[in-house]
């Protein structure tokens, strides 16, 4: 019967790694075939018994591609968009998160309702009004106008995301901290903030690759150059007669590299038990009130022993009180 049992699940492991194995080479495949072809020359890509490898292989063709076209002025431009629109949708994001996942006023279920619509709607669908609204603004032809378009479009879903990282969090860490001295805002920044990082950094990933991505606004609104992102400029190789696949794909390959490097930096800087430990309980703890830890001071003994209904991860304690 053990037997069997082992036999099964050596099956098992092995048809889920056979499926990974496929998923992965399914999702990689896309990139290989633009690596290849990117390294082609032209008269192989149109030639018409072509190979998937390279005949000969062009590393000169991603040299090229620098020369041919103002890559690194489009390079800057997406990143200024792209950290641009971030920066606005996470800094504005988090109090309006905040406030939706611990504050009660008059309206929050239909301002939440709102949030939630607006995702629905795509750039597509209100080019129009867009383009009208930055014509009135003289912002039709600038990287601040698609910086705050891009971070519109985004600020639902990181209000939406982070708002469901503050409620996952236990409003008796904000409690214990105010018993310590902290303020709503001390308290934010000292407390609720460094727990929830890793739901702030999945805003800030999906924002930046989706501004970094972002195509059809700039395409409308943008008509210099210089001003041009990655993502419009890189068209420069769409010929009215002819493709150049392989610097288009080149310069692709090139887009993809800054995304990567943002999550691969960022993931890897995740401490992935910031907290630990969770008690539940009766949670004993000393605390340095005079010291002015959590900006305020209360005149309370130097040392006290506080005993809060919390639950509350030791770790994070640790760092922020003592």
């Amino acid at each position: 019967m053990k037997k069997t049992r082992d036999t099964k699940s050596i099956l098992l492991r092995v048809l889920l790694y056979l499926f990974v194995i496929l998923v992965v080479l399914v999702t990689l495949y896309p990139y290989f075939v633009m690596f290849t072809t990117a390294a082609k020359s032209r008269a192989e890509i149109y030639s018409t018994d072509g190979t998937l490898l390279p005949i000969h292989w062009l590393w000169q063709n991603f040299k090229d591609i620098w020369t041919l076209a103002p890559l690194s002025r489009y390079f800057i431009n997406s990143l200024i968009v792209a950290g641009g629109s971030t920066l606005i949708a996470i800094v504005c994001g988090i109090p309006a998160a905040y406030a939706l996942a611990r504050m009660k006023f008059k309206g929050k279920k239909i301002f939440l309702g709102i949030v939630i619509i607006s995702q629905m709607f795509a750039p597509v669908v209100l080019l129009v009004g867009i383009y009208k609204i930055m014509s009135t603004f003289g912002m039709t032809d600038s990287l601040v106008g698609l910086v705050f378009i891009n971070a519109a479009f985004n600020q639902a879903f990181a209000i939406w995301l982070l708002r469901g990282t503050f409620i996952s969090i236990s409003p008796e860490m904000e409690q214990a901290a105010t018993v310590d001295g902290c303020g709503k805002v001390s308290a934010l920044i000292r407390i609720l903030l460094p727990v929830a990082a890793p739901g702030i950094v999945t805003a800030l990933i999906f924002v930046f690759i989706n501004a970094w991505n972002e195509y059809t606004v700039a395409l409308t609104l943008i008509s210099t150059d210089t001003f041009k992102p990655l993502t419009v400029g890189i068209n420069i190789f769409n010929g009215y007669n002819m493709i150049e696949w392989q610097y288009l794909f080149a310069a692709s390959l090139y887009a993809i590299v800054p995304v990567v490097i943002l999550f691969v930096g960022i993931e890897k800087n995740l401490v992935g038990g910031i907290t630990y430990g969770g008690v539940k309980g009766r949670f004993l703890f000393f605390s340095k009130y005079n010291r002015g830890r959590c900006g305020r001071e209360k005149g309370l003994p130097k040392a006290a022993l506080c005993s809060c209904p919390i639950t509350i991860q030791k770790a994070v304690f640790r760092q922020v009180f003592l």
